[in-house]
């Protein structure tokens, strides 16, 4: 159990700092979001103008804050769970389930990271957005499509370093290890359920 303890306390720290940062800019992307559909609604139905970036601008912000958000959201149990079945059965099977479904999670991302990684570098990722751009010293630079699907790439990679830490986690605590556990920095969030 201490080798378990000792290849956890990275993860978890990691974890604990990544999905921060992850936090932070996810608030900064749906904040972004919003002001874009603002903007849109405002123009599409005050002023009959329909603007072209809006939409894309959103997308591009609903995107990253889906795969800066979802792995914190992982972490803290907030995604579908079997607690009803859970509940019923006894501790230790309830806790060997949790671990197979951890195990099933971690296989789809591993097929999920070459998928997202293609999704960046293959073809649709050569394309650039239509309608949207960013301002430098040159002048206008069209965003490439690929920073846009980097969210998938990126949302994988961390959901899983969540997954494996959870699945150190259950393995400590099935070994009885679980006052050892170090605590989820869940920052400024509400404890959910683990």
């Amino acid at each position: 159990m201490g080798l378990l303890l000792t290849v956890l306390a990275p993860f978890a720290w990691v974890n604990g700092a990544l999905l921060k940062i992850g936090r932070a800019i996810g608030i900064v992307a749906i904040a972004a979001m919003v002001i874009a559909i603002l903007i849109q609604v405002v123009a599409r139905y005050v002023f009959n103008n329909a603007l072209p970036w809006p939409d894309e601008a959103a997308r591009f912000c609903m995107l990253w804050m889906t795969g800066l958000m979802a792995p914190t959201a992982f972490r803290r149990g907030g995604f579908v769970a079997l607690d009803m079945i859970s509940g019923v059965l006894p501790r230790t099977v309830a806790a060997l389930l949790s671990l197979v479904l951890l195990l099933i999670s971690l296989a789809i991302l591993l097929v999920a990271l070459p998928i997202g990684w293609s999704e960046v570098t293959g073809f649709g990722g050569r394309f650039a957005t239509a309608s949207l751009y960013i301002p430098t010293f040159d002048g206008w630079f069209r965003i490439p499509r690929s920073w846009m699907m980097l969210s998938l790439l990126v949302g994988v990679v961390l959901l899983l370093l969540v997954n494996i830490e959870l699945i150190l986690r259950k393995l400590v605590e099935m070994m009885g290890g679980g006052d050892r556990l170090p605590d989820l920095d869940l920052g400024d969030m509400a404890a959910g359920s683990e």
